[in-house]
């Protein structure tokens, strides 16, 4: 299989996660209007399972290092499938919840919230069970990049000043479980691997493997939870399973992109973590926002309209994310 070994390559790696999970956003959005999330998220979980197989049959098959992924899925442990599986579930749990919080009380306040939260968690738990890196970096990375993301949040509330009510208690709380919950699913998976990729353990996955099994988890757990949420909508409509099959091949094929695309970024910060270490790998990928962020300023002109002041509070945010991912970068 193909294993980083390199840590600049790990780097570069995370970087890809970075921009990855930063850009699937905006495969949601080209899909929006008629097309409801709640659809929408059913081909993006078949992008992410369609994704993790391609990974493990080529890369996570090739070549002499490691473990092959048809070997390796044979010889896998109950407890190690299970875990990874786990990640999946409490991973979507957390993307639904995540998806629910920004549809109640905005992107303003889901964003900050619960993926600063996920990202700090993330990093604490990883670093933890994985203690890679030095750890005042690490850390002055993470709270610069939490700051940078609460600067991105200030911004778009005053954009958004006097066009929306109060703080919705229940978009709050769902913001914070889903950053709990999204501050977690990474340790199961990371669990589930054998730390040294070239040296492969009894009953341990691979990373390919890994995510497969991660893949099939999310499979799994949305049977249920998009149902739920189809029939209990935390907005809108309830939708029928016939709307799903009413959609254009652009609405299927635009969906399954987005979990194609969220899929590279999990899959490369996966093998990354062998040479970066679960924490950095993690922390990096979660830089996320304020990707997420660049695009909405440079590509969607959400901020064209804002008040006076906007632009230097966005010039802060991105000087304080550049600077923290460097500290993060050299942590190792």
């Amino acid at each position: 299989m193909f294993i980083v070994q390199d840590y600049s390559l790990a780097v570069f790696f995370c970087i890809v996660t970075m921009l990855c999970w930063g850009s699937w956003g905006n495969t949601q959005k080209l899909a929006a209007g008629s097309w409801r999330f709640e659809l929408f998220y059913w081909d993006y979980v078949l992008g992410i399972v369609l994704f993790a197989l391609l990974s493990a049959i080529t890369l996570g098959s090739a070549g002499t290092s490691g473990r092959g992924f048809v070997d390796d899925m044979l010889q896998a442990d109950g407890a190690n499938i299970g875990s990874a599986l786990i990640g999946g579930v409490v991973f979507n749990a957390a993307n639904i919840l995540l998806g629910a919080a920004i549809a109640i009380a905005g992107m303003s306040v889901a964003f900050p919230v619960g993926i600063g939260l996920a990202l700090v968690i993330g990093v604490i738990v990883n670093y933890t069970l994985s203690p890679v890196g030095e750890e005042r970096l690490l850390f002055g990375g993470v709270a610069l990049i939490v700051v940078a993301i609460l600067l991105n949040a200030y911004a778009y509330r005053k954009k958004m000043a006097g066009t929306a009510g109060g703080l919705s208690t229940k978009g709050l709380l769902l913001s914070i479980v889903s950053g709990a919950l999204m501050g977690l699913f990474y340790k199961y998976v990371a669990a589930s691997m054998f730390p040294d990729f070239t040296t492969p353990l009894p009953g341990k996955l691979s990373p390919y493997t890994a995510v497969v099994f991660f893949a099939i988890g999310i499979f799994l757990s949305n049977i249920v939870f998009n149902s739920l949420l189809m029939r209990f909508p935390f907005a809108g409509k309830p939708v029928t399973y016939g709307a799903y099959f009413d959609g254009t091949l652009r609405n299927h094929l635009t969906g399954i992109a987005g979990g194609v695309i969220w899929c590279i970024g999990m899959s490369f910060s996966i093998i990354a973590s062998g040479a970066a270490g679960p924490a950095i790998s993690y922390g990096l990928g979660q830089g996320a926002t304020v990707i997420a962020a660049l695009w909405g300023i440079f590509i969607w002109k959400e901020f064209k309209q804002a008040p006076r002041g906007t632009n230097n509070i966005l010039t802060v945010m991105l000087l304080l994310f550049v600077i923290g991912l460097g500290l993060i970068i050299f942590a190792r």
